[in-house]
């Protein structure tokens, strides 16, 4: 069962748009992690994106390598977030868990294992933003051999020579990243990502989703109407920031289920 086309076909028959928010694992509590992962489904999320804790990350904003900061004085491991999605499985057995991290905990594991005790998880994808496709042979190897989808990133200078490469390797969906900067940043021009949405679709035949800068309701509403799917993150972790532990996953559910009704309204 692959869950992540499942709710991509699920989603089109629905003339619905996928909604994929990111916490990092381990943040703000490791104690938390499950249960935001579920008020975050009851909130309206299609799938999850839950983000492997890392000292040294390159495409994080502060709010993301805050959140990691504060996972990893917890001791967050890689093998703690594997127990995390199978105690998040015991109840939800539909919801995609894509990982997204960068290469050094994966390989530290060991590509095997990791792969191994991710399928056994519940782990359905593994983004790795550090690893280009043409670099990630024993990775992708591994991956392939347990049945768990690679997720790539594109950008807005990301060549159409470099996509088409990028879309042989691809499945599930793919990431774009929809500004040159970290995410958490802003000033989105719509115009241009819709263009590059565009070239994106001529080369690479899988569901195109959105992320960085997109951070409430509006931003939201137009990256819908452009993509498959739209990913939201370092709001949704300044919105854990903002509270305290027991009423995080509130003001979590609140933002997202709002962000739900305003994709949702927008249906093609």
């Amino acid at each position: 069962m692959n869950r992540i086309n499942n709710s991509f076909s699920r989603l089109k028959e629905e003339g619905k748009k996928a909604l994929i928010p990111f916490i990092t694992a381990g943040d703000p509590h490791p104690s938390m992690t499950v249960s935001l992962m579920h008020a975050l489904v009851d909130a309206g999320a299609d799938m999850i994106e839950l983000g492997v804790p890392f000292s040294d990350p390159m495409s994080d904003g502060p709010v993301i390598q805050h959140a990691s900061e504060r996972a990893l004085k917890f001791g967050t491991s890689l093998k703690d977030i594997l127990v995390m999605v199978a105690e998040f499985r015991k109840k939800d057995d539909a919801t995609p868990v894509i990982l997204m991290g960068y290469l050094n905990p994966f390989e530290a594991m060991g590509y095997e294992k990791f792969a191994l005790d991710a399928k056994q998880a519940g782990v359905d994808g593994v983004l790795t933003v550090d690893c280009p496709p043409e670099e990630g042979g024993k990775l992708l190897d591994a991956f392939s051999r347990e049945g768990i989808t690679p997720i790539f990133l594109l950008s807005p200078t990301t060549s159409m020579a470099r996509m088409e490469k990028i879309g042989k390797y691809a499945s599930g969906y793919v990431y774009y990243v929809s500004l040159k900067g970290v995410t958490g940043a802003t000033h989105l021009d719509f115009s241009e990502i819709e263009e590059k949405v565009g070239e994106i679709r001529k080369v690479i035949d899988i569901p195109v989703c959105i992320g960085f800068g997109i951070r409430d309701e509006a931003t939201a509403r137009a990256a819908s109407q452009i993509a498959d799917g739209i990913v939201i993150g370092s709001r949704i972790v300044k919105e854990m920031e903002s509270a305290d532990r027991e009423s995080a996953a509130k003001n979590v559910s609140s933002f997202l289920s709002a962000i739900r009704k305003a994709i949702d309204e927008e249906k093609r």
